[in-house]
């Protein structure tokens, strides 16, 4: 009965599944979006039995890297994943666009046909997404077997990390849409705050303000801005108690000077947009425990990375905008 069971979820997502030009992608609503993929993920799991939320996890991180790599084309479907001509047709092949799987095969490449038409297409989302998740397969399905198979695959422990911390978020949520995000304080609270990003700072040595700063009282909440799992917490000698939280568009929300953290938060803790983490404090420069150096605020940063490296940039316009929308939530009720 289970094998009967599995051949109709496969031989129904083959009749449901059609490829995705990019002019098509683009007249889909985000909610079309995420349920094609969701589709194509569910297909490649039981295809292959590698969990949905690992080839989500992939596919959000490549995402991210088409956003700010340039020397990433544009997807053409609703798949992000991304395999060089030479990966994928073989470093010998002397036709690099091949598409017949087993001339691939031949020349040592890892095109794989996804979606049984014979061809195995660089820019067919199905072909694309069995193909990770054959290679995915070959390390095992446990979470360790996970993290194995992406070290081979990127060679880079932060890649790893990103990756396996948004699995666990796509895997506890149990969907796609989250894509949310809050001001970190409540609207209701009293502060202010402008565009203080690149500002100098001069305790510990000349650097630049690599944040925006929101001036509120003592222990107003803090809230988390976007869907995503908390990398880092504890103290930091400039940022004093601090908390990191990794988003799903690979970025690197950063909270510092805080009084103290939400109980029950910690390293590895899954947050949804508006979601109290800590609250508005004073801490930081100095040993653990030092406050009172400057005015309570919060210290808000946005860090993206590219799978080489990371870098801030401007979180200010991005808090107007939740800001914003906050108040539209507010007038609605």
């Amino acid at each position: 009965m289970k094998q009967l069971a599995l051949l109709s979820l496969i031989v129904s997502c083959l009749m449901l599944s059609s490829p995705v030009s990019a002019e098509t992608k683009d007249e889909l609503t985000a909610e079309q979006k995420y349920e094609k993929r969701m589709e194509l993920y569910q297909k490649a799991e039981a295809l292959t039995s590698i969990p949905w939320h690992y080839l989500a996890a992939v596919d959000t991180f490549e995402r991210g890297l088409r956003r700010t790599l340039k020397n990433r084309p544009r997807e053409e479907g609703v798949i992000s994943i991304f395999y060089t001509e030479e990966e994928w047709a073989g470093p010998l092949n002397p036709d690099p666009a091949d598409t017949n799987p087993l001339s691939i095969q031949l020349f040592g490449g890892v095109g794989l046909d996804g979606d049984g038409d014979g061809l195995a297409e660089r820019t067919n989302d199905e072909d694309v997404l069995y193909t990770l998740a054959h290679f995915l397969e070959r390390y095992g399905f446990a979470e360790q077997d996970f993290r194995i198979a992406l070290w081979e695959k990127y060679q880079r422990e932060q890649s790893v990390n990103i990756i396996d911390g948004h699995s666990k978020v796509y895997k506890h949520f149990e969907t796609l849409d989250l894509d949310d995000h809050a001001f970190p304080m409540p609207i209701r609270s009293t502060y202010s705050y402008r565009n203080t990003w690149g500002d100098k700072r001069g305790w510990g040595g000349r650097r630049i303000h690599e944040g925006t700063d929101i001036f509120a009282g003592y222990n107003v909440p803090i809230r988390a801005t976007a869907y995503g799992r908390v990398e880092i917490l504890g103290w930091n000698k400039y940022g004093g108690w601090r908390i990191g939280i990794r988003d799903l568009d690979n970025i690197y929300h950063y909270f510092a000077h805080l009084s103290g953290f939400e109980k029950g938060v910690e390293v590895g803790s899954i947050v949804s947009p508006g979601d109290v983490i800590g609250y508005c404090g004073s801490s930081g420069y100095g040993k653990p425990g030092t406050q009172g150096k400057f005015p309570p605020h919060l210290h808000y940063g946005m860090y993206r990375d590219n799978g080489y490296t990371e870098w801030s940039f401007d979180p200010y316009p991005y808090l107007k905008a939740w800001e914003r929308q906050d108040y539209r939530k507010l007038k609605r009720g």
